[in-house]
């Protein structure tokens, strides 16, 4: 999939699928997650409409890592547009972990200072490697630092400097993201300097965050969506802030509807919760790819 799909072809299709959905070109219904009493995960469902019809059914399981398996397993149905017939099966872990990292790849684009050159991740798993991969594709990045509570994860992430805390990892960074799988925060804000900009991913959910309050509100905070932002992220809603809060959609941004970074001090926050139009998008491309290079399986259905 990534021979079809590369990390900058990636971003590049995510600013242009957030841009649509700025332009009300794209629909991008809240997920609806299936909870099972006695379930080790569950189960989300995540509708769009961009010309075509998109279907992302992703089941999401915490303790997979220590299975050898993804925490996101599922897949993407791309449906015509004009005639509802189904196009594409697609490997949505594939597809979470490529455009997760390239929307953030936008956010640092947009909202990070144009001299940001030290980046600190948390965490080591696939969102981590694939943000090693996304980040330094959008800003020149000299020095890379890695936490992980699983210090040999992360040593096998190659190009990095392994640190023994968050603190010692956030400090001075230009650039954090936080890609875990906490349910409370990792972040503290005084470990944060003036003017750095941070990709918070690793919460989807409202009963989990990974930044405490006192980063949120002291940011200016861009999201991928309001609705999804106001209804999902535990990030935002356990801040205590409120809706007037949130500065812009990444979309507002592309289209010249918003502005981005105003200041050099100022501490800029993108909140991912991942977006269907972006599994959409993914899909399209992916399927425009498969048929351009005759790869891919091909069957009647």
């Amino acid at each position: 999939m990534t021979q079809l799909l590369t990390m900058r072809d990636c971003i590049r299709v995510m600013e242009e699928a957030l841009a649509d959905l700025a332009r009300g070109k794209a629909v991008n219904p809240l997920r609806n997650l299936m909870r099972a009493e006695g379930a080790a995960g569950f189960l989300g469902l995540m509708p769009s409409y961009r010309g075509d019809f998109g279907l992302k059914e992703i089941c999401v399981f915490p303790g997979n890592p220590a299975r050898g398996l993804d925490t996101h397993l599922g897949a993407v149905l791309l449906h015509s547009g004009e005639t509802g017939q189904l196009m594409g099966v697609m490997n949505a872990s594939a597809i979470t972990a490529i455009r997760t990292a390239a929307v953030s790849g936008v956010a640092t684009k947009l909202l990070a200072r144009d001299d940001a050159k030290v980046l600190a991740i948390l965490g080591a798993g696939v969102q981590a490697k694939s943000h090693l991969e996304a980040i330094p594709l959008v800003r020149k990045v000299e020095e890379t630092r890695v936490f992980s509570r699983t210090p040999a994860k992360a040593q096998k992430l190659s190009g990095c400097r392994v640190v023994g805390s968050v603190e010692e990892a956030v400090r001075g960074a230009d650039i954090i993201v936080t890609a875990t799988s906490s349910k409370d925060p990792v972040i503290k804000r005084e470990w944060i300097k003036p003017g750095a900009h941070i990709n918070a991913v690793g919460s989807s959910v409202k009963t989990s965050r990974e930044l405490d309050a006192e980063t949120v509100k002291a940011a200016s905070l861009f999201v991928d969506r309001r609705e999804s932002t106001l209804n999902e992220s535990g990030d935002y809603l356990m801040a205590g802030v409120g809706p007037d809060h949130i500065r812009a959609e990444l979309g507002e941004i592309l289209i010249g509807k918003a502005k981005g970074r105003t200041s050099k001090d100022e501490i800029t926050l993108f909140k991912s919760l991942g977006l269907a139009v972006e599994d959409l998008a993914s899909a399209q491309f992916l399927f425009g790819e498969a048929k351009r290079r005759g790869s891919g399986t091909w069957v009647e259905f």
